[in-house]
């Protein structure tokens, strides 16, 4: 235990050190800094996002990077949950977790690479003419599925819609469940008519919504008040104090930024602009 506590510290502080006094201790520590792989953390069932099959968006997207730096791409597998960062980055089991939200003060995140909103989802041509807000009294005691603990249920109690709000547990490890996320499991009670709605961060509702095999409507909330906040802007994350890692990072999100952005509209991805309630114009 000692051990691995003294070789995790040593690997933190060489990347702290300048390039040339990098490469000069790291030909005495050589394991302890992966010069040639592109190492990333990421869960292995959590669709859109990331499956150890990388079919996943961001599993695309970390491939860009590794493409972009030249190097090879290498996973570390850990279920998304309480202590993620802690058991990835904070042990230097891998050097960039991808999907942080900007600004979060557990990692160093890059400068963001997309901005989304949660979003609506109702069977199609459920609502006459669609639903665009959370305030719409054809929404009034429906039952509406959403993850317990995102913001839109701070949103519904504001509403006075936690009643008939059907909430599920967002981490479930039950092996024995049908589906590889909550999200999924939403969408599936969803096209089977066991909830009225759902709503579910964007990124996950498009895709979940195209695979359900029942039209759905998805629309990104964008008309609600400005808190609780229904946008974020997501980055990727690196350790603290990586700053030469950082803007190397940046760099790259700079120069891939419409193949990145290609894979997020081929995800269902809503994409919205930089400041604002708008979807980005797919020309601009």
């Amino acid at each position: 235990m000692a051990r691995s506590r003294i070789s995790t510290c040593l690997a933190l502080a060489l990347l702290l050190l300048p390039a040339g006094a990098r490469d000069a201790v790291s030909q005495q520590m050589p394991d302890l800094v992966t010069t040639d792989v592109l190492r990333v953390c990421a869960d292995p069932g959590n669709m859109p996002f990331s499956e150890r099959k990388e079919d996943g968006f961001e599993n695309k997207i970390a491939g860009i990077i590794a493409d972009e730096l030249k190097v090879k791409l290498r996973y570390y597998w850990l279920t998304q949950g309480p202590g993620f960062v802690r058991n990835t980055l904070g042990t230097g089991l891998c050097d960039l977790i991808l999907g942080s939200a900007f600004g979060s003060d557990i990692v160093q995140t890059t400068n963001p690479y997309y901005r989304s909103a949660y979003a609506l989802v109702t069977r199609k041509g459920e609502f006459e003419g669609g639903v665009a807000r959370l305030d719409d009294p054809r929404l009034k005691g429906k039952s509406i599925g959403v993850i317990a603990g995102t913001p839109p249920v701070n949103r519904m109690g504001e509403l006075g819609m936690i009643g008939t709000m059907r909430a599920y547990a967002p981490y479930q490890l039950d092996p024995s469940r049908k589906h590889q996320t909550v999200g999924a499991e939403i969408v599936a009670d969803l096209a089977a008519k066991s909830i009225d709605a759902a709503i579910l961060w964007g990124p996950a509702a498009g895709w979940l919504a195209r695979q359900s095999g029942t039209a759905m409507e998805v629309v990104p909330l964008l008309q609600e008040p400005e808190r609780p906040p229904m946008s974020y802007r997501i980055a990727m994350g690196v350790r603290i104090g990586e700053n030469d890692w950082k803007r190397s990072l940046n760099t790259i999100l700079r120069k891939r930024r419409a193949d990145i952005e290609k894979v997020l509209r081929d995800y269902d991805v809503p994409l919205l602009e930089d400041e604002g309630n708008k979807l980005l114009d797919p020309s601009h």
